[in-house]
């Protein structure tokens, strides 16, 4: 196995951490007898040698070890190195690697017989992917299916023939094989995986009644199964985390792969995922409940079904059915209101659920209040209160109040107090006034002010805490119109980094030009990204009083950032209402840099029927089935709102044209 390895010049390649010369031990213990041992081994191999999925000289080098390895029957776990030589060889994008692997592939084809069950199921993906001659791998994998008889190993075969036909879809042998493994008298999980792949490689063969075929499939595999008892809780980070992972991990692979495939027939998927949730297994509806949260974050689509189905589970004695639902749920925002009564009933019948204590840190809002003010509901009002009340507010509570806008103003005078109750010589002053005055922001509570001024006029200077909630301050001010309260506050941080704002908010105040616009020029020409981008904002507010900063703006509509051109091209508009230099620049960034859409779309509402020659984009965005900020991963909650606010913002403009 280890033959060669001490020619190595261990120490002279390098891994994520400097010299590789600890990798033959590593390699040396991934045959160890002992488990630990070869876990640390791993451990290694994933965290310095191919750390996050990179490839590095020493990587290369250790390939020929773990082939030999791998084919060695006594040594234990042989799957989890398969795995790492595919995700060396494949899953990295390296070539070099892809080609070192590639050099010892026939290793995969006696592995696809191994004793070893683990071994069988990594070595299907990798016989695919590394061996040669598409014919003799396809006659592999034909040989090997009718002779599988462990379930796991064949759903892997299944996914190696899928990820065959994608390779080569002129094979059709392959899809026909995929096609028969997707019908009787085949195992309802084994079925399941073939339309998945099929989804993915062939859609053309899928069978015109798929999502009730796959639903019917969902069921009868669950009926088969072992149930599962529920874990004890533990209220560890960790514990919270595996309550949220799908306790039938195979089931919602399965799912997953169909789903993913299904893409933009969010119709579909709709109907797949109301079926899935409608089943009488926990299981399946706890793996529904997960794979939603993947649709609603990426796709544009009518959840208010699906929604319903999943607040129905807040009843449920099971744990983390109830914890999956209620994570999910947070994550919609406005798109949960037809959970609304639910999670009401939830949260009144269960205080304990108000707030959540973790087993070190700062308290936080508990999932079900939390989920309930970002619906908008307003009986989160009257429970907030009390949390409000509390000894200890939870981290971040404002953000969650801001949330309900005019309709916390009963929590006002409580928001008020705790903001008084900062000290003001405290380092995190700024960390911990930003949530309550996010929230007077939305309530719009001018009786406020007086509280909002002292963090600015009691904060020491000599401790930069006045500084670093200044910026917030100032914004407050600005939305509650009061700025002319503070005026000379304002004026003493015209020459500071927060200038921009400061004279933004001066100007809404008094309307001098003359005081801010040398302000806004020199933050737009010499500033720090965020500032000239905040200066050529508060310049658009300026209107035709901001003319001489016109060939500044155009300069910088020009060049720079993406959001800088487009900060400069809006003021343009608001200031010289001229649409031909400005068109061009938002048209560029609305396709360059999508989260820039929101602030060219409310340019655009207020461009009226001058913004016609862009309509195309609108429209465009009003049809697309996919969130503009959506990601591959499925991440990213708070897109949604962003996301929603930019199609309301996108209708107006179509009804201003």
């Amino acid at each position: 196995m280890f033959t060669g390895i001490d020619e190595v010049d261990w120490a002279s390649l390098r891994h994520a951490y400097g010299s590789a010369e600890d990798v033959p031990g590593w390699l040396r213990g991934l045959a160890s007898a002992d488990a630990a041992e070869r876990q640390t081994a791993l451990d290694g191999m994933y965290g310095a040698v191919h750390h996050q999925g990179n490839v590095y000289d020493s990587t290369l080098a250790c390939v020929p070890f773990l082939c030999s390895l791998a084919a060695r029957e006594a040594v234990p776990d042989r799957g989890c190195i398969v795995e790492l030589l595919v995700s060396i060889g494949a899953e990295s994008g390296d070539a070099r690697a892809r080609e070192a692997v590639g050099a010892d592939a026939e290793v995969f084809v006696s592995l696809l017989g191994d004793p070893d069950a683990g071994v069988r199921r990594a070595a299907a993906g990798a016989a695919v992917r590394f061996l040669d001659g598409p014919a003799r791998v396809l006659d592999l994998l034909r040989l090997r299916i009718p002779v599988e008889r462990d379930d796991r190993v064949l759903l892997a075969l299944t996914e190696a023939l899928g990820l065959f036909v994608r390779r080569h879809p002129a094979h059709a042998a392959a899809v026909d094989l995929l096609t028969a493994l997707s019908a009787p008298p085949h195992d309802p999980g084994l079925r399941l995986a073939a339309l998945g792949q099929l989804a993915l490689g062939a859609p053309d063969r899928l069978p015109a009644d798929l999502v009730p075929t796959a639903v019917r499939l969902l069921r009868d595999r669950s009926a088969r199964r072992t149930p599962v008892p529920d874990q004890p809780r533990n209220d560890t980070l960790v514990g919270r985390i595996r309550r949220l992972r799908p306790s039938d991990e195979e089931g919602a692979h399965l799912l997953r792969t169909l789903h993913t495939a299904l893409g933009d027939r969010t119709g579909d998927r709709i109907a797949l995922l109301t079926g899935q949730l409608s089943s009488p297994d926990p299981m399946d509806r706890c793996n529904a409940v997960c794979m939603s949260a993947v649709l609603f974050r990426g796709w544009r689509a009518d959840c208010s079904g699906p929604v319903a189905l999943i607040a129905a589970q807040l009843g449920t004695e099971q744990d983390r059915l109830r914890d999956v639902a209620v994570s999910v749920l947070s994550e919609l925002f406005g798109l949960a209101a037809p959970a609304a009564d639910d999670l009401h009933a939830l949260v009144t019948a269960r205080p304990d659920l108000w707030t959540h204590r973790w087993e070190r840190g700062s308290p936080t809002l508990g999932g079900p209040l939390k989920a309930l003010a970002r619906s908008g509901d307003p009986r989160a009002v009257a429970v907030l209160a009390q949390v409000l009340a509390g000894p200890v507010v939870p981290v971040g509570l404002g953000h969650e109040i801001a949330h309900l806008g005019p309709a916390a103003a009963p929590l006002a005078p409580a928001l008020q107090h705790r903001l008084g109750r900062i000290p003001l010589d405290s380092p995190a002053a700024d960390t911990l006034a930003a949530p309550f005055l996010a929230a007077l922001r939305a309530i719009g509570d001018r009786d406020a002010v007086p509280e909002v001024l002292r963090l600015l006029s009691g904060a020491p200077s000599g401790l930069g805490a006045r500084g670093a909630v200044a910026g917030q301050v100032i914004e407050t001010l600005d939305a509650l119109g009061a700025a002319a309260q503070a005026a000379p506050v304002l004026r003493a941080l015209l020459h500071s980094r927060h200038g921009a704002a400061a004279a933004g908010a001066l100007w809404s105040a008094d309307g001098d030009a003359s005081v801010v616009l040398p302000v806004l020029l020199r933050e737009l020409t010499q500033g720090e990204p965020g500032s000239r981008r905040l200066a050529a904002r508060q310049l658009g507010r300026l209107g035709p009083a901001g003319r001489p900063a016109l060939p500044e703006l155009r300069r910088a509509a020009g060049s720079g950032q993406v959001r800088q051109r487009t900060a400069a091209a809006c003021a343009l508009w608001h200031i010289g209402r001229d649409p031909e230099p400005v068109l061009p620049v938002l048209r560029a960034a609305w396709s360059e840099h999508p989260r820039s859409r929101g602030p060219i779309a409310r340019c655009l509402v207020a461009m009226g029927p001058a913004a016609a020659p862009l309509s195309d984009l609108v429209a465009a965005e009003l049809t697309a089935p996919r969130r503009h900020m959506a990601r591959e991963d499925g991440y990213g909650s708070h897109d949604i709102p962003e996301d929603e606010a930019l199609l309301r913002t996108c209708g107006e403009v179509m009804a201003g044209l």
